[in-house]
């Protein structure tokens, strides 16, 4: 048994690092969201901001564009050109996404520097590419309401997850030194 686990020893301490960093910060986020009484359809500030920077999105691309509170749930309208076209909920924010993001990177650190720079840096290039997903979905479920399970249930999410994996490998391949540390062992 003891050999065996010396044999496995870098995947046990992946797992050990991927399952720690991703339950602190999964219990943080829901920490955070606690803050907020759903039912008051109090909605994350986060949220709210990304809800607003896809909007400004729109408006860069010279599109009519509006975000408003939801009545009755807490989540912001999206308005195009006058039309409610989607609703953006916590969901949408893709903080579940980095901290999936951020704990598979923990888990292939060797340096600390170098890994926390990666995770900020990744972390913004999804929440970027994630405010542009959410203006060209709401632009494309404005033209093309018929295919929203296509357009929000596989294509768009597709998209967000194709970035982070190609995040992932270019952390493995390029900036982990992950197999340098190993192959020594």
């Amino acid at each position: 048994m003891k050999q065996l686990l010396l044999q496995y020893k870098p995947f046990f301490i992946f797992l050990l690092k991927f399952f720690v960093l991703y339950a602190v910060l999964s219990v943080g986020y829901r920490v955070y969201l606690n803050q907020f009484d759903a039912s008051k359809n109090e909605l994350d500030g986060f949220t709210q901001t990304v809800a607003w920077q896809s909007k400004e999105v729109i408006v860069f691309f010279g599109k009519e564009a509006n975000i408003e509170p939801n009545l009755f749930e807490p989540c912001m309208n999206l308005i195009y050109q006058g039309k409610y076209v989607a609703r953006i909920v916590e969901g949408c924010n893709a903080i579940s996404v980095m901290i999936l993001f951020a704990a598979f990177v923990f888990a292939f650190s060797t340096r600390w520097v170098k890994t926390v720079s990666y995770i900020l840096a990744g972390c913004l290039i999804i929440h970027i590419l994630n405010v542009i997903r959410i203006a060209l979905l709401a632009m494309a479920l404005y033209g093309y309401p018929d295919y929203e399970h296509i357009l929000h249930g596989v294509l768009f999410p597709l998209f967000i997850y194709a970035v982070v994996f190609v995040l992932w490998v270019l952390w493995l391949w390029k900036f982990s030194g992950y197999e340098k540390e190993t192959a020594g062992k």
